[in-house]
Protein backbone atom coordinates (compact mmCIF):
# COMPACT_ATOMS: atom_id res chain seq x y z
CA UNK A 1 0.00 0.00 0.00
CA UNK A 2 1.40 3.63 -0.61
CA UNK A 3 0.75 6.77 0.74
CA UNK A 4 1.13 10.07 -0.60
CA UNK A 5 0.89 13.25 1.52
CA UNK A 6 -0.83 16.63 0.14
CA UNK A 7 -1.84 19.88 1.83
CA UNK A 8 -4.95 21.82 0.92
CA UNK A 9 -6.67 24.87 3.42
CA UNK A 10 -10.24 24.17 2.63
CA UNK A 11 -10.58 20.51 3.81
CA UNK A 12 -12.50 19.44 7.05
CA UNK A 13 -11.92 16.07 8.36
CA UNK A 14 -13.40 12.71 6.52
CA UNK A 15 -12.29 9.71 5.02
CA UNK A 16 -13.38 8.63 1.44
CA UNK A 17 -13.15 5.27 -0.19
CA UNK A 18 -13.39 4.55 -3.77
CA UNK A 19 -13.03 1.04 -5.74
CA UNK A 20 -10.88 0.75 -9.03
CA UNK A 21 -11.65 -2.76 -10.43
CA UNK A 22 -12.22 -3.82 -7.52
CA UNK A 23 -9.41 -2.64 -5.07
CA UNK A 24 -9.77 0.72 -2.85
CA UNK A 25 -8.11 3.90 -2.95
CA UNK A 26 -8.00 5.78 0.12
CA UNK A 27 -8.66 9.32 0.20
CA UNK A 28 -8.05 10.83 4.39
CA UNK A 29 -8.42 14.27 5.33
CA UNK A 30 -7.82 16.45 8.32
CA UNK A 31 -8.46 20.28 8.13
CA UNK A 32 -5.36 20.97 5.80
CA UNK A 33 -3.73 17.66 5.40
CA UNK A 34 -4.39 14.83 2.97
CA UNK A 35 -3.43 11.61 2.45
CA UNK A 36 -3.85 8.73 -0.38
CA UNK A 37 -3.53 5.52 -0.06
CA UNK A 38 -3.75 2.93 -2.73
CA UNK A 39 -1.88 -0.73 -3.89
CA UNK A 40 -1.29 0.78 -7.30
CA UNK A 41 1.17 3.85 -8.03
CA UNK A 42 -0.83 4.73 -11.28
CA UNK A 43 -4.15 5.00 -9.51
CA UNK A 44 -2.66 7.58 -6.93
CA UNK A 45 -1.17 9.40 -9.78
CA UNK A 46 -4.35 9.49 -11.36
CA UNK A 47 -6.21 10.60 -8.68
CA UNK A 48 -3.71 13.45 -7.86
CA UNK A 49 -4.41 14.94 -10.95
CA UNK A 50 -8.15 15.06 -10.98
CA UNK A 51 -7.65 16.67 -7.33
CA UNK A 52 -5.30 19.38 -8.28
CA UNK A 53 -7.10 20.18 -12.04
CA UNK A 54 -10.03 21.23 -9.32
CA UNK A 55 -8.18 22.70 -6.17
CA UNK A 56 -4.57 24.16 -5.60
CA UNK A 57 -2.77 22.06 -4.15
CA UNK A 58 0.69 20.98 -2.77
CA UNK A 59 2.31 17.46 -3.48
CA UNK A 60 4.55 16.29 -0.92
CA UNK A 61 5.31 13.05 -2.15
CA UNK A 62 5.99 9.90 -0.63
CA UNK A 63 3.59 10.66 3.00
CA UNK A 64 6.53 10.99 5.97
CA UNK A 65 4.26 12.96 8.63
CA UNK A 66 1.02 13.34 8.96
CA UNK A 67 -0.72 15.19 12.43
CA UNK A 68 2.24 14.94 14.46
CA UNK A 69 2.62 11.07 13.57
CA UNK A 70 5.79 10.09 11.14
CA UNK A 71 5.76 7.32 9.01
CA UNK A 72 8.86 5.38 8.28
CA UNK A 73 8.96 2.44 5.89
CA UNK A 74 11.06 -0.48 5.63
CA UNK A 75 10.22 -1.67 1.85
CA UNK A 76 12.91 -4.48 1.63
CA UNK A 77 11.09 -6.22 4.90
CA UNK A 78 7.73 -4.93 3.75
CA UNK A 79 7.45 -2.72 7.01
CA UNK A 80 5.81 -0.01 8.05
CA UNK A 81 6.38 2.20 11.37
CA UNK A 82 3.75 4.84 12.85
CA UNK A 83 5.99 6.59 15.65
CA UNK A 84 5.09 10.06 17.72
CA UNK A 85 8.66 10.31 19.20
CA UNK A 86 9.40 13.78 17.71
CA UNK A 87 5.98 14.70 19.14
CA UNK A 88 6.28 13.22 22.49
CA UNK A 89 9.93 14.85 23.42
CA UNK A 90 7.84 17.80 22.90
CA UNK A 91 5.46 17.25 25.53
CA UNK A 92 7.76 16.22 27.50
CA UNK A 93 9.32 19.77 27.56
CA UNK A 94 6.14 21.79 27.49
CA UNK A 95 5.43 19.84 30.86
CA UNK A 96 9.00 20.04 32.03
CA UNK A 97 9.17 16.25 32.28
CA UNK A 98 12.45 15.48 29.46
CA UNK A 99 14.68 15.28 32.44
CA UNK A 100 12.68 12.84 34.86
CA UNK A 101 13.97 9.42 35.97
CA UNK A 102 12.28 7.11 33.82
CA UNK A 103 10.34 3.71 34.99
CA UNK A 104 9.29 1.00 32.90
CA UNK A 105 5.00 0.82 33.39
CA UNK A 106 2.56 3.30 32.49
CA UNK A 107 1.27 3.22 36.13
CA UNK A 108 2.40 1.57 38.93
CA UNK A 109 0.17 -0.67 41.49
CA UNK A 110 0.77 1.58 44.32
CA UNK A 111 -1.63 4.01 42.59
CA UNK A 112 -5.20 3.79 44.08
CA UNK A 113 -6.82 6.55 42.60
CA UNK A 114 -10.25 7.71 43.96
CA UNK A 115 -12.54 10.76 43.96
CA UNK A 116 -11.49 10.98 47.92
CA UNK A 117 -7.99 12.36 46.96
CA UNK A 118 -9.79 15.22 44.72
CA UNK A 119 -9.12 18.60 45.93
CA UNK A 120 -11.37 19.49 49.30
CA UNK A 121 -9.11 22.16 51.08
CA UNK A 122 -7.59 25.47 50.23
CA UNK A 123 -4.69 24.76 50.18
CA UNK A 124 -5.49 21.88 47.86
CA UNK A 125 -7.22 23.69 45.40
CA UNK A 126 -4.06 26.09 45.53
CA UNK A 127 -1.88 24.23 44.83
CA UNK A 128 -3.72 22.87 41.66
CA UNK A 129 -4.55 25.89 40.01
CA UNK A 130 -0.62 25.77 39.23
CA UNK A 131 -1.02 22.57 37.46
CA UNK A 132 -1.60 22.30 34.11
CA UNK A 133 -3.58 18.70 34.46
CA UNK A 134 -6.23 19.13 31.78
CA UNK A 135 -3.59 19.79 28.87
CA UNK A 136 -1.33 17.38 30.48
CA UNK A 137 -3.76 14.64 30.18
CA UNK A 138 -5.12 15.69 27.01
CA UNK A 139 -1.46 15.59 25.28
CA UNK A 140 -0.94 12.51 26.96
CA UNK A 141 -4.36 11.06 25.02
CA UNK A 142 -3.43 11.91 22.02
CA UNK A 143 -0.46 9.96 22.17
CA UNK A 144 -2.87 7.13 23.29
CA UNK A 145 -5.15 7.10 20.72
CA UNK A 146 -2.33 7.62 17.56
CA UNK A 147 0.19 5.47 18.43
CA UNK A 148 0.81 4.41 22.00
CA UNK A 149 -2.01 2.12 22.89
CA UNK A 150 -0.54 1.00 26.01
CA UNK A 151 -1.09 4.34 27.66
CA UNK A 152 -5.01 3.25 27.83
CA UNK A 153 -5.14 1.69 30.97
CA UNK A 154 -3.68 4.37 32.50
CA UNK A 155 -5.44 7.29 30.71
CA UNK A 156 -8.61 5.73 31.92
CA UNK A 157 -7.67 5.96 35.01
CA UNK A 158 -6.25 9.38 35.45
CA UNK A 159 -8.72 11.24 32.78
CA UNK A 160 -11.92 10.37 35.40
CA UNK A 161 -10.64 13.08 37.66
CA UNK A 162 -10.37 16.15 35.24
CA UNK A 163 -12.90 18.31 36.58
CA UNK A 164 -11.16 18.06 40.12
CA UNK A 165 -7.72 16.40 40.39
CA UNK A 166 -6.16 16.30 43.39
CA UNK A 167 -1.90 15.89 44.37
CA UNK A 168 -2.23 12.16 44.04
CA UNK A 169 -4.03 12.33 40.49
CA UNK A 170 -1.08 14.58 39.48
CA UNK A 171 1.09 12.23 40.84
CA UNK A 172 0.05 9.75 38.45
CA UNK A 173 -0.05 11.83 35.33
CA UNK A 174 3.69 12.64 36.10
CA UNK A 175 4.59 9.00 36.56
CA UNK A 176 2.96 8.35 32.90
CA UNK A 177 5.20 11.24 31.37
CA UNK A 178 8.27 9.48 33.71
CA UNK A 179 7.30 6.06 31.64
CA UNK A 180 7.01 7.94 28.17
CA UNK A 181 10.50 9.24 28.71
CA UNK A 182 11.87 5.64 28.97
CA UNK A 183 9.85 4.60 26.18
CA UNK A 184 10.27 7.29 23.65
CA UNK A 185 11.31 5.60 20.40
CA UNK A 186 8.27 2.86 21.09
CA UNK A 187 6.10 2.65 17.64
CA UNK A 188 3.76 0.69 16.55
CA UNK A 189 5.14 -1.84 13.44
CA UNK A 190 2.65 -3.07 10.78
CA UNK A 191 3.82 -5.58 8.40
CA UNK A 192 2.73 -8.42 5.84
CA UNK A 193 1.25 -11.66 7.76
CA UNK A 194 -1.46 -14.10 7.55
CA UNK A 195 -3.46 -13.15 10.75
CA UNK A 196 -6.35 -11.23 9.99
CA UNK A 197 -8.51 -9.21 12.39
CA UNK A 198 -7.81 -10.59 15.99
CA UNK A 199 -9.24 -9.13 19.48
CA UNK A 200 -8.50 -10.10 22.70
CA UNK A 201 -10.68 -8.57 25.71
CA UNK A 202 -10.54 -8.78 29.71
CA UNK A 203 -11.86 -7.43 33.16
CA UNK A 204 -11.12 -6.59 36.33
CA UNK A 205 -13.43 -7.55 39.15
CA UNK A 206 -14.40 -4.53 40.63
CA UNK A 207 -11.12 -2.53 40.96
CA UNK A 208 -13.23 1.55 40.69
CA UNK A 209 -12.71 2.43 44.10
CA UNK A 210 -15.71 4.83 43.19
CA UNK A 211 -18.49 2.95 42.02
CA UNK A 212 -17.19 -0.88 42.23
CA UNK A 213 -17.74 -1.69 38.95
CA UNK A 214 -15.16 -3.35 36.34
CA UNK A 215 -12.92 -1.96 34.03
CA UNK A 216 -13.52 -4.06 30.57
CA UNK A 217 -10.52 -3.56 28.81
CA UNK A 218 -9.81 -4.71 24.71
CA UNK A 219 -7.39 -4.76 22.10
CA UNK A 220 -8.15 -5.48 18.70
CA UNK A 221 -4.96 -6.61 15.74
CA UNK A 222 -4.48 -6.56 12.14
CA UNK A 223 -1.18 -8.38 10.99
CA UNK A 224 0.26 -8.94 14.53
CA UNK A 225 -0.44 -4.81 15.47
CA UNK A 226 -2.74 -2.72 17.60
CA UNK A 227 -5.19 -0.97 15.77
CA UNK A 228 -7.99 -0.73 18.50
Amino acid sequence: MMSHGFKRSEFDSCVYIKFVDGSPIYLLLYVDDMLIAAKSKKEITTLKKLLSSEFEMKDLGAAKKILGMEIIRDRNSSLLFLSQQSYIKKVLHRFNMHDAKSVSTPIAPHFKLSALQCASTDEDFEYMSRVPYSSAVGSLMYAMVCSRPDLSYAMSLVSRYMANPGKEHWKAVQWIFRYLRGTTNACLKFGRTDKGLTGYVDSDFAADLDKRRSLTGYVFTIGGCAVS
